[in-house]
Parts: C-alpha cells; sequence; structure tokens
C-alpha cells in the first residue's frame, strides 16, 4: 500500500461526482421512472448500486496500491540467459540508470516526476487517482474503468428512460429542481460516458498488445526509426492476445472482473516474444 495519502483536488472531483451521479440515478431517474417501491425500481436500484459499489472499491485501490517498487538492491543479471533482454538507453548503449533515485531501472520501469521515484511497468500518472499507474495496480485501474463506464452508461440509460417515460405527466409535475438535476446530470454524464469509454477502449488495445501507454509512444518512434533503416519493428512483449490478456488480467476468467493480484510476479523480470522463439526451437 501506498505510505500516506494527501488530500487531492482532482480525488475530490471524482468522489463528489459519484456520489452526485448515483443519488441522482437511484432516487431520480429509477423512482421518477419506475418508482422505488416496485419490483422494478427495486431490482434496478440493487444492480446500480452493485455496480457503483465496485465501481468504488475499485478506485479505492487503485488510489492506495502501490504500483510497484524498484529494490534498493537491484542489479541486473546480463548474463542470465532466463533474460534475454535488457533495455538500454537510447544514447550510449549502456544499461538503464536512474540518476535521480541512483539504481538500475529494470525492464519497463519509468521514473515519474511527480511521485519522484522509478515505478514498476509504469503506464502513467494518473491525476484522478493521484497515483501512478504501474505494475501492481493497473488491473485494478482498469477494472475501475469498465466498471465506471458501465455505471455511466447505466445512468444515462435511467435518465433518457426516466424523461421519456410520460412526458406530458413530467412536464406538469417537475419542478425546476428536477430540471436543473436533469440538466447538470446530462451534461455530466454525456462527457464523462464518452472519455471514458475511449480510455477504456485505448486500455484495451495496449492490454491485447502487452504494451503501456509510454511503451506505445515509445514504439511510434521506434516503428518509424526501423522503417527508415529497412527494418520491422515487432514490440519484443507481445506474447499474443490471450498471453497479454491473461498476463494483465490473470489465468482465471471469474476472477477477471475483481482486483485481485495473486497472478503478478515482481515485476522485474517479464516474459518476452524471444522467449516463446527459444522454447519453440527447443522443442524442435
Amino acid at each position: 500500500m501506498k505510505q500516506g495519502f494527501n488530500f487531492s483536488l482532482p480525488v475530490t472531483v471524482v468522489v463528489l461526482a459519484i456520489s452526485y451521479i448515483y443519488v441522482t440515478t437511484v432516487f431520480v431517474f429509477i423512482d421518477r421512472w419506475f418508482g422505488l417501491m416496485s419490483s422494478p425500481g427495486i431490482m434496478n436500484a440493487v444492480v446500480f448500486t452493485a455496480v457503483a459499489l465496485m465501481c468504488v472499491f475499485n478506485y479505492a485501490v487503485a488510489i492506495f496500491r502501490d504500483p510497484g517498487r524498484v529494490p534498493l538492491n537491484y542489479m541486473p543479471d546480463i548474463e542470465d540467459n532466463q533474460n534475454p533482454i535488457h533495455e538500454i538507453k537510447r544514447k550510449g548503449g549502456d544499461l538503464r540508470y536512474c540518476q535521480k533515485c541512483a539504481h538500475y531501472k529494470p525492464p519497463r520501469a519509468h521514473h515519474c516526476r511527480v511521485c519522484k521515484r522509478c515505478v514498476l511497468r509504469m503506464d502513467h500518472h494518473c491525476i484522478w487517482i493521484s497515483n501512478c499507474v504501474g505494475h501492481a495496480n493497473y488491473k485494478v485501474f482498469f477494472i475501475f474503468v469498465m466498471y465506471a463506464v458501465a455505471a455511466c452508461v447505466y445512468s444515462l440509460v435511467l435518465l433518457v428512460g426516466s424523461l421519456t417515460n410520460d412526458p406530458l405527466k413530467d412536464e406538469e409535475q417537475s419542478g425546476d429542481s428536477f430540471r436543473t438535476v436533469y440538466v447538470i446530470s446530462g451534461l455530466l454524464l454525456v462527457p464523462l460516458s464518452l472519455a471514458l469509454a475511449v480510455l477504456f477502449v485505448w486500455h484495451i488495445c495496449l492490454i491485447l498488445q502487452n504494451k503501456t501507454t509510454i511503451e506505445y509512444h515509445e514504439g511510434v518512434r521506434a516503428m518509424w526509426l526501423a522503417e527508415k533503416g529497412g527494418q520491422v519493428y515487432k514490440h519484443p512483449y507481445d506474447l499474443g492476445v490471450y498471453e497479454n490478456l491473461t498476463m494483465v488480467l490473470g489465468l482465471n476468467i471469474f476472477s477477471w472482473l475483481c482486483p485481485t493480484s495473486r497472478h503478478i510476479d515482481s515485476g522485474l523480470h517479464f516474459r518476452t516474444a524471444y522467449d516463446k522463439t527459444t522454447d519453440a526451437s527447443l522443442s524442435k
């Protein structure tokens, strides 16, 4: 877990937004469409509450779970046959060394200027969780985004449904307060649903290629340089769709929707496509 937690305005905004969406969805949209005491109302309230609780729980874990620290005594073993890739600096070809942390960086690790330390398999620093997204909390961050998309889309459907349900009656009985709630909710849910959906699809694409956001941008440059030199660039950590999925989400498909982390290792070494090539040649 992280060492302490300081006040963060973005996190406060997210908590307030989640609270507002939950209250308006259950006590306004569901109540006005079905009635909270009816069977459809109770069912929708229970389902939406479950989704909201999973969203909040995963959000809290993403905030407080440490993304992964580089051990102070870490030293790359260049003679390790099981680790054929040793990432080097772009200039000079030396092993990657962090001057600020004063230690070598394992493969896929990067220094975060905000957290002021190196993070294992760093994806990016997210201001909305006031934490880095890295090796140990990437899965829970991804699951949080998934539940957040589901909650926002579900709330948006209930909003539209409650508006279209007997509009003449609603127009007669609705006060200015309800109109304000619907306007604010629409202005919040529409862009939020779109933004989260784009983020969710983006990370699905990254997972299927076993890339981080940093590696994607580095790969664009590497691909351009490879094409310029008449070569073909291949991401070394791309093991195939299924293995890429299980590396992030775990082998048990029933645990993919839960913030489990037993499947991840130390984060100091990662399997590569070269390992699979070596294994295939040995089997022959």
